[in-house]
C-alpha cells in the first residue's frame, strides 16, 4: 500500500530524474512537467520531486523565484524534516571537520553549501566569530532554527564562539526573491560584539579579517594549504604575487624565507591590510607593495630596470560566474599566465590557480599550454592541487569542484 506523503509534489522530466539519481541535488525550472497538491506549493516549503511515473526521487525547497525550482536535501522516503534532523547533519559537517582539519579546525568552512546537504548557505568560521552567507530561500526561512543550533553545538563542544555575523549583501539573493543586507545575528543571551574586525591565525602567520566590509566573507579560506605548497619554493626567491588581497600567499613566502615579495593588487583597501598583515607579523621589512592592475602591471615590467623576479603566483578572482562568458574569462587567463611567463627567467617559478567552476580543468591546463606555447617555454609541473578538504568536493556536483591550483617550473 502506498504511503501517503504530506508534501506537495511536483514531478519531472526524464533528463531531470537522470540527473537527480545521479546525485545531482538540483530541479531546474525547464524540467518541472507537473504539479500534485499545487496549493500546498509555496516558495520556501518542503516538496517531494516524482518521476514521470510517480516514482519518489527525493524532498527539497521549492521557490518559483528561483531558475533552480528545487533544491533536493534528502533522497529517503523515511527522512523527516524537523529540528533533529537538521541538527544532525549540522553535527555531520562538524565532526567531518574536525577529522580533516584538526587543530586548523578553528579556523575554516564549516558549511560548505550542497556539499553538506545545506543548499545555498556557507558558514565560516574565524576564531570566535561565525561568517553566514544565505543564497538560498529554503535556508533563509530556517536560519533561526539552524544559526541558534549551531552556535549552541559548537559551544557545547567546548568552542570559544562569540557571534554569528550575516553577509547577505550579495546581489544573487536576488534570483531568489530575497532582500540583501548584513549585521550580526541575534543570539538569545549573547551580547553582540562591538567591533567586525577579527585576528585569525593561519600557517602560523596572523591576519586582520574584516569580516563586514572584506571580500565574500572576508577572507578566503580555501588556499589555505595552497598557500602553505607555493611557500615551500620561496626561500631565497624575489616574488611578485599578483592579486594578493590580504597579503596571504605574499605574507606565506616572506615567512618561508623569500629574499624580497611584492604584493599586487588593484584596490586601496587590499593593500592597505595586507600592508597592515605585514606589519602584524613583522615581515615589512622584506616586503613592497603595489596599487596596480595586473594586466597593465605585467607588461610593464618586462622593460622596468630592477623587476628581476623568479617566482610569480597568480591568484586572481574569478573572471567568470557564468559559461556565457567563458571564453572571454578564458582570454584573460592566458593574458597574465603568458606575460607571467615571458616575465620569467628559465628556472624560474609559476603558481597559477582560478576558482571558477565553469573554468573547467581542461579548459585551465589547455590555456595553459597555449600561454606556454606562445610563450615558447615549457611548464614543468611541480604540483597539482584544489581546495582545502573543508570545502569538500562532491563527484556528483561539480560546482563543489572549482579550485584549480598548479605549482610550475618554467624552463
Amino acid at each position: 500500500m502506498k504511503t501517503e506523503r504530506m508534501y506537495p509534489a511536483v514531478q519531472i522530466t526524464k533528463k531531470g530524474e537522470i540527473s537527480l539519481r545521479s546525485g545531482h541535488p538540483w530541479v531546474y525550472e525547464a524540467e518541472i512537467t507537473g504539479i500534485e497538491k499545487p496549493e500546498k506549493l509555496t516558495d520556501g516549503c518542503l516538496t517531494d520531486v516524482l518521476s514521470s511515473k510517480g516514482r519518489y526521487l527525493g524532498t527539497g525547497f521549492y521557490n518559483h523565484h528561483s531558475k533552480i525550482r528545487v533544491r533536493v536535501i534528502s533522497n529517503n522516503t523515511n527522512d523527516t524534516f524537523d529540528e533533529a534532523f537538521f541538527e544532525r547533519r549540522l553535527r555531520h559537517a562538524w565532526e567531518y571537520r574536525k577529522t580533516v582539519m584538526g587543530e586548523d579546525v578553528s579556523c575554516c568552512r564549516l558549511i560548505f553549501g550542497e556539499a553538506d546537504h545545506f543548499p545555498g548557505l556557507t558558514v565560516d568560521r574565524f576564531q570566535d566569530i561565525l561568517v553566514t552567507q544565505t543564497l538560498s530561500l529554503g535556508m533563509e526561512q530556517r536560519k533561526q532554527m539552524l544559526f541558534p543550533a549551531l552556535f549552541r553545538m559548537l559551544r557545547e563542544d567546548g568552542q570559544d564562539i562569540r557571534g554569528i555575523y550575516e553577509r547577505n549583501d550579495v546581489a544573487i539573493r536576488k534570483l531568489e526573491g530575497l532582500e540583501e543586507g548584513k549585521g550580526f545575528f541575534p543570539l538569545d543571551g549573547v551580547p553582540t560584539p562591538e567591533s567586525t574586525v577579527t585576528e585569525i591565525t593561519e600557517n602560523g602567520i596572523r591576519y586582520g579579517v574584516d569580516f563586514e566590509n572584506g571580500q565574500k566573507t572576508g577572507f578566503f579560506l580555501d588556499q589555505k594549504y595552497n598557500r602553505r605548497a607555493a611557500a615551500r619554493l620561496a626561500p631565497g626567491k624575489r616574488v611578485l604575487d599578483c592579486f594578493t588581497h590580504t597579503g596571504s600567499f605574499a605574507l606565506n613566502a616572506a615567512q618561508a624565507g623569500a629574499e624580497h615579495v611584492c604584493a599586487v593588487d588593484i584596490s586601496a583597501d587590499a593593500v592597505q591590510m595586507a600592508e597592515s598583515n605585514a606589519r602584524r607579523n613583522g615581515l615589512e621589512g622584506r616586503m613592497s607593495f603595489r596599487q596596480a592592475d595586473v594586466f597593465d602591471l605585467l607588461p610593464q615590467l618586462a622593460h622596468e630596470p630592477g623587476a628581476n623576479f623568479d617566482y610569480i603566483i597568480l591568484d586572481p578572482p574569478a573572471f567568470t560566474k557564468s559559461r556565457q562568458t567563458v571564453s572571454s574569462a578564458a582570454r584573460g587567463y592566458k593574458e597574465i599566465n603568458l606575460r607571467a611567463m615571458k616575465l620569467l627567467p628559465r628556472g624560474g617559478y609559476l603558481a597559477t590557480c582560478s576558482c571558477s567552476h565553469f573554468m573547467t580543468e581542461k579548459l585551465f591546463c589547455d590555456m595553459l599550454r597555449s600561454a606556454a606555447f606562445d610563450a615558447n617555454v615549457s611548464l614543468r609541473q611541480i604540483e597539482a592541487r584544489q581546495q582545502a578538504p573543508d570545502h569538500p568536493i562532491l563527484w556528483n556536483v561539480p560546482e563543489t569542484n572549482y579550485l584549480k591550483f598548479y605549482l610550475f617550473q618554467v624552463v
